[in-house]
C-alpha cells in the first residue's frame, strides 16, 4: 500500500474468532474497521460479526508488539504483505489493539488472564505493564470498596502464573489474598484454595484476621475439606502440617481450643493450645515475659496489620498486657528483645499500683498506630489490665469506635470515664455481665446482707498518668463523652444513680441505651436521664425500676418536662421522645418499682409510640386497652408473654404491622379464650382464637414464634403461610401438638434452627423425622414432654446441634446411652438434663470426653453422678455455668474454690446442699478476685429440713425448715451481696 508517510501505511488485519459461535441470524459475516477511530469503536456492534478487517498503522504494530516487529520487519513472508490473518479471541485482540494506540482498557478479574495470554503472545509490553500496575494496585488498595478480584477468578489467576512461571502473579495473588482473609473465608470457593496459594497467604505479613480463631477455624475446615485431595498428591504429612504450624495456638480462645480436643486430626494441637493457654495464666503479668528468656516472641504477637479493621481477643482469659504490649510494637525481634526491660517496667509499675492509682509513662507505651482498627472486643480478658490497655488503645489505634468488655467486672463505672476520656471517637461501649438471678422472677427475700465495697464508691485519691493529668474527682471528664451513641451497661448491678446522672449530661448524642439489669438505678434517675438524652431511639431497661417517672419523661414533649407524678397523661406529643423510638423493651419491670408502669400511663406510652420496630412487654401490667392504642405500623418483633391481653386485641396489632418477624405470646393465658373477660374488654364473645392465626398466615412472614395456650393443630395449619421461613419454635405451657402436626412440623418450617416443646405428647418416630429432615437444627429442647421415647430417637447424626435439653423425657438413659449421644452430637456447647435416674459416675469422663468444649452444663436428679465426687467435669475447661443438684452426696466442701481456680471462664454455679459430701459448701473471700476468677454468682439451694442437713449459711433461717431456700450470693465491683430467698432458684 503506497503512502507519502511511514506512519500513514496501512496493513489490513484479517480477525476471526476459532471459538466464536455466531447463530444463523447474523447476515453479516464480516465489517472493516480503521484504528484511526479506535477511541470510538463500538464493541457489541463489531462482537456481532464472525471476522473482522482491521486497518492498522504499521509502524505502531512493530513499535508495540514484538510479535508484530519480526512479523512485518523481519524476513518472514509477511513482512512485504499488506494482509495478516490473526486467530484469537476477538474482543482481548481489539483490546490489545486499544493498548497498543493508546486508548484506556477497563481490566477486570475476568478478562485479566485473556489480556495476559494475549500480551505474552503478542509481546506488548505496554499492556504487561498496564495489568501488572492494575494488579498491585487491587491487591495493595486500603479502599474496603476495591473487592475487585472474586475468589474463583483469584484461583485461575494463581493457576496462570503457576503455569507461565511468574512469580510477580503469584506474589500479588497472596497478598491479596492475605489483606482480604476474612472474606475469603466466607466465599464458596475457599475450599478450592491451592496448598500452596493458602500456605504463602498465611505466611504473608499483610494477613489479615479479626483473631486467631478465626484463622484455624479456616484452616481447620479448609484441611477436613481437602483431606482426599492431600491424601492423593505427592506432598507428606509433614508438609501439610506447615499450614497447622502457623497458628499461635497460645492465642486462641479457651473455648475454642477446649472444643477442639475432641476433633480427632486437631485433638493434639488443641490439647498444646490448651496447656499452653494456662502456662500463661499462671504466671504474673511480668513474670510471663521473664519465664521467656531471649527466646523468640512473634508466637506471642496478635496479628494486626495496617489493614485490621478489628481486634478480638474475646475468650481469651491468658491475655496479659506484656502480651498487649508486644503485639503493638515494630515486629523486628531485635527491637523486641531491646524493649523487654521496658515492657516489664511499665507493667511492673502497675502491678505494684494501690489499686487507686497508675503511673504510666507515656515513653514506655508502643509507638505503632494501626489506623484501620475500629473495633476491639475484650471480653472475658480476664488478666487484662485495664488501665495498660486503654493507654495502648489510646496510642494505637486512634481511629477506634466500637469497645466490647463483657463479662470484666473489674471494668467499673470510673473505667468507663477513663476510656472515653483517652479514647474520644469511641461511640459504642458494651460492658454487659451476667444478669441478676435474683431479679429474674418475683422473689420472697428472707434475709439480705452487703458485704464492704470492694473498692471505695468515691474514691478520694487522684489518677496521675504521666504526671500530667489529675482528676480531685474521677468524674472530671469535659466534653468528651459525648461522642457515644450506644451504651450497653447490661447486668451492671453497681451502677448507681449518681454515675448515671454524672455521664449523663455528657451523652448528649446517645441513641441507644441497654440499662437491663441494673437494678440499683431508680426510676426518678432513669427519666431524668431520659430527659437529658433527647436522641435516643432504642431504649433497653428490662428488669430495671423503669415504671411511670420514666414513662413520663418519654411521653411529654421535649422542651417542657414535667417532674411530677401527678401530671395527667392523654395529651398527644408529637415531639415526645416516645414518638422517635424505634426499640422499646421494658419486660419485667412491674416488679420491681413502686411506681411500676399502671394501665394508664401504658396506655399513654403506646399510642406514642408509632415507629417502633422492636417491643418488648413481657410480664408488665399490659392489658387490651393499652395494647390496642398502639399507633405504630412497622413492628417486626412483639413480645407479650406473660401479660393479660386477648387474640383479639393482639390481632388489632398484627392486621397492622404487616412487617412482623418475631412474635412471642407465651403464657397468655386469655389469647385463645372464646370469651373475653379481662377488664375494659372491647370485644364480643363471637372472637374466633382462629382469626388472629389466619390473619398472622395471612399478613406476617415470621422468622421466630413462641405460644403456649390454646396452640393447636389447627393453630398450626392456619399460621402455615406465615412459617414457612420460621427458624426458632417454642411451644409452651397449655399449646397441644398432636404427633402428626409435630410430624408435619418438618414439611411445614423445612429452616428451623430452633426448636423448644413443653409438656407434648412425642414418639421415637416424631423425633427421627425431625431429626433426620431438619439439619439445620442447632437447638433442641424437650421438656417435661411425654411418650413413648427411646435411646434410638437420638441413634443418628445431628451434625449442627449446638444446645441440647432433656428434661424429664430419657429417664432410661444408661452411661451407653450417653455415649451414643456423644457420637452423634458431636458439637455441643450446651447440655441439660433432667431426671437421667440410670447414670452414674462415670459419666463425668463420658461427657469431658465427648464434649470438652462444653460452655454449659446442668445436670439434675441425674442417678449417682456425683456420688463418688467431681473430677472429670474439669476437664471442660472453658465452662461458664454449671448447674448440679441432686445427683449424689459426693461434692466436695471446696468444689467451688476448686472449680472457680481450675475453670477460668466459670462465671455460675448452681449446687444443692443434698449433694455436699460434708453437708457444707466453702465459699470465696468476699474481697479477694485471686480466687474466682470470673465467677460472678453462686446458688446453693437447701431441700426441706428433712431431705439435707443445714450449711452454716442458712443458720440465721432455720426456723422456717418447711420452706425451700436457696442462698443466692452476687459479686459486683463493688461487693458481695448475700441473700436468701424462700424460692428454689
Amino acid at each position: 500500500m503506497a503512502s507519502s508517510s511511514d506512519d500513514d501505511e496501512f496493513v489490513i488485519l484479517v480477525c476471526t474468532d476459532p471459538n466464536n459461535q455466531i447463530g444463523a441470524d447474523i447476515s453479516n459475516e464480516e465489517i472493516v474497521i480503521s484504528t484511526t477511530d479506535i477511541s470510538h469503536w463500538d464493541f457489541p456492534s463489531i462482537l456481532s460479526f464472525q471476522t473482522f478487517k482491521i486497518q492498522a498503522h504499521r509502524n505502531r504494530l512493530i513499535e508495540e508488539s514484538s510479535y508484530f516487529r519480526g512479523l512485518l520487519s523481519g524476513s518472514f513472508s509477511e513482512s512485504c504483505s499488506d494482509c495478516i490473518s490473526i486467530e484469537w479471541q476477538l474482543e482481548t485482540f481489539l483490546n490489545v489493539l486499544r493498548c497498543m494506540f493508546r486508548c484506556p482498557l477497563d481490566i477486570t478479574s475476568r478478562n485479566f488472564i485473556p489480556l495476559f495470554e494475549a500480551a505474552l503472545y503478542f509481546g506488548v509490553e505496554m499492556l504487561l505493564l498496564q495489568l501488572k500496575s492494575w494488579f498491585s494496585e487491587v491487591s495493595l488498595s486500603k479502599d474496603p470498596g476495591l473487592l475487585k478480584i472474586q475468589l474463583d477468578d483469584l484461583i485461575r489467576i494463581w493457576n496462570f502464573g503457576l503455569e507461565h512461571a511468574n512469580g510477580f502473579v503469584q506474589e500479588l495473588c497472596a497478598s491479596y489474598l492475605a489483606r482480604n482473609f476474612m472474606w475469603t473465608m466466607s466465599s464458596n470457593f475457599f475450599e478450592d484454595v491451592p496448598y500452596d496459594l493458602l500456605l504463602l497467604c498465611i505466611k504473608h505479613p499483610h494477613l489479615t484476621v479479626d483473631s486467631e480463631k478465626h484463622l484455624s477455624d479456616a484452616l481447620f475446615i479448609w484441611l477436613d475439606s481437602n483431606t482426599k485431595q492431600l491424601e492423593g498428591s505427592s506432598k507428606t504429612e509433614n508438609e501439610f502440617s506447615d499450614i497447622l504450624k502457623q497458628i499461635r495456638i497460645s492465642l486462641l480462645p479457651l473455648w475454642f481450643a477446649s472444643g477442639k480436643r475432641s476433633s480427632g486430626c486437631f485433638s493434639e494441637l488443641a490439647n498444646e493450645s490448651v496447656n499452653s493457654i494456662f502456662r500463661l495464666m499462671k504466671v504474673t503479668t511480668t513474670g510471663s515475659i521473664n519465664a521467656l528468656g531471649d527466646s523468640d516472641l512473634s508466637h506471642l504477637r496478635i496479628r494486626l496489620t495496617e489493614y485490621s479493621k478489628r481486634m478480638d481477643l474475646s475468650g481469651c482469659p491468658q491475655i496479659t498486657p506484656m502480651i498487649l504490649l508486644l503485639s503493638l510494637l515494630p515486629n523486628t525481634h531485635s527491637f523486641a528483645l531491646a524493649l523487654r526491660k521496658s515492657i516489664k517496667e511499665a507493667v511492673s509499675n502497675l502491678e505494684q499500683a494501690d489499686g487507686s492509682k497508675y503511673q504510666i509513662s507515656q515513653g514506655l507505651l508502643p509507638t505503632l498506630s494501626f489506623e484501620a482498627v475500629q473495633e476491639v472486643d475484650i471480653s472475658g480478658c480476664l488478666k487484662l489490665h485495664l488501665e495498660v490497655a486503654i493507654e495502648c488503645f489510646s496510642k494505637s489505634f486512634p481511629c477506634l469506635r466500637k469497645v466490647k468488655a463483657a463479662y470484666l467486672l473489674n471494668f467499673r463505672t470510673t473505667t468507663l470515664y477513663k476510656l472515653v476520656q483517652k479514647c474520644p471517637l469511641v461511640s459504642e461501649v458494651d460492658i454487659t455481665i451476667d444478669m441478676n438471678p435474683l431479679i429474674s422472677s418475683q422473689v420472697s427475700v428472707i434475709s439480705s446482707t452487703s458485704s464492704s465495697p470492694v473498692i471505695p464508691l468515691a474514691p478520694n485519691r487522684p489518677y496521675i498518668v504521666d504526671h500530667s493529668f489529675s482528676m480531685t474527682y474521677p468524674y472530671h471528664l469535659g466534653p468528651s463523652l459525648a461522642n457515644i451513641t450506644k451504651l450497653t451497661m447490661e447486668g451492671r448491678s453497681d451502677v448507681c444513680d449518681s454515675d448515671v446522672q454524672y455521664f449523663s449530661k455528657f451523652c448528649v448524642s446517645l441513641c441507644y441505651l441497654n440499662l437491663k439489669g441494673c437494678i440499683s438505678l431508680t426510676d426518678v434517675c432513669i427519666a431524668n436521664l431520659i430527659r437529658r438524652c433527647t436522641k435516643l431511639h432504642s431504649i433497653l431497661v428490662c428488669h430495671t425500676s423503669f415504671g411511670m417517672n420514666s414513662i413520663l419523661a418519654l411521653c411529654t414533649a421535649s422542651r417542657s418536662f414535667s417532674n411530677s407524678l401527678t401530671a395527667k397523661f392523654g395529651k398527644m406529643h408529637l415531639d415526645s421522645l416516645a414518638s422517635n423510638l424505634q426499640l422499646l423493651h421494658m419486660g419485667g419491670c412491674k416488679f420491681c418499682s413502686s411506681t411500676a408502669a399502671d394501665e394508664a400511663s401504658l396506655l399513654e406510652l403506646l399510642s406514642q409510640t408509632q415507629m417502633l420496630k422492636s417491643l418488648c412487654l413481657r410480664d408488665t401490667n399490659l392489658v387490651d386497652n393499652a395494647l390496642c392504642n398502639f399507633s405504630g405500623s412497622l413492628l417486626e418483633m412483639l413480645d407479650v408473654s406473660n401479660t393479660m391481653i386477648s387474640g383479639a386485641a393482639l390481632n388489632l396489632v398484627v392486621r397492622a404491622n404487616p412487617g412482623l418477624k418475631c412474635l412471642n405470646a407465651r403464657g397468655c393465658k386469655n389469647l385463645f379464650w372464646t370469651e373475653n373477660k379481662t377488664k375494659g374488654a372491647k370485644f364480643s364473645s363471637s372472637y374466633s382464637c382462629g382469626e388472629l392465626l389466619t390473619d398472622l398466615g395471612k399478613t406476617c412472614r415470621l422468622e421466630e414464634i413462641a405460644l403456649g395456650w390454646g396452640f393447636s393443630y389447627f393453630s398450626l395449619q392456619d399460621l402455615k403461610p406465615a412459617i414457612l421461613s420460621l427458624r426458632a419454635m417454642t411451644v409452651g405451657l397449655g399449646g397441644t401438638l398432636p404427633e402428626d402436626a409435630l410430624i408435619l412440623l418438618p414439611t411445614i418450617c423445612p429452616l428451623l434452627e430452633s426448636l423448644v416443646l413443653y409438656f407434648q405428647v412425642i414418639s421415637d418416630c416424631t423425633i427421627i423425622n425431625m431429626i433426620t429432615s431438619l439439619r439445620q437444627l442447632r437447638t433442641l429442647s424437650l421438656c417435661y414432654c411425654l411418650g413413648d421415647i427411646s435411646i434410638s430417637s437420638f441413634n443418628l447424626s445431628m451434625p449442627s446441634l449446638r444446645k441440647l435439653r432433656l428434661e424429664r423425657v430419657t429417664p432410661w438413659m444408661t452411661n451407653n446411652d450417653l455415649v451414643l449421644l456423644t457420637q452423634n452430637c458431636t458439637k455441643l456447647v450446651e447440655l441439660a438434663l433432667l431426671g437421667c435416674k440410670l447414670l452414674n459416675s462415670d459419666a463425668q469422663c463420658i461427657i469431658s470426653r465427648g464434649w470438652p468444649g462444653l460452655i454449659s452444663i446442668h445436670l439434675e436428679d441425674c442417678g449417682e453422678l456425683t456420688k463418688k465426687g467431681i473430677s472429670s467435669l474439669f476437664n471442660c475447661t472453658a465452662l461458664e455455668d454449671l448447674l448440679l443438684r441432686h445427683n449424689g452426696p459426693g461434692v466436695q466442701r471446696n468444689f467451688i474454690l476448686d472449680a472457680a481456680l481450675k475453670l477460668p471462664m466459670l462465671r455460675q454455679v448452681s449446687l444443692d446442699l443434698c449433694d455436699a459430701s460434708e453437708g457444707d459448701f466453702d465459699l470465696p473471700d468476699d474481697e479477694d478476685e485471686s480466687d474466682r476468677y470470673s465467677l460472678r454468682s453462686v446458688k446453693i439451694a437447701r431441700c426441706k429440713s428433712g431431705r439435707c442437713n443445714a450449711g452454716s449459711h442458712f443458720a440465721e433461717v432455720l426456723a422456717k425448715p418447711a420452706h425451700r431456700e436457696t442462698l443466692v450470693l452476687v459479686w459486683n465491683s463493688r461487693n458481695l451481696v448475700r441473700t436468701v430467698v424462700k424460692e428454689r432458684l
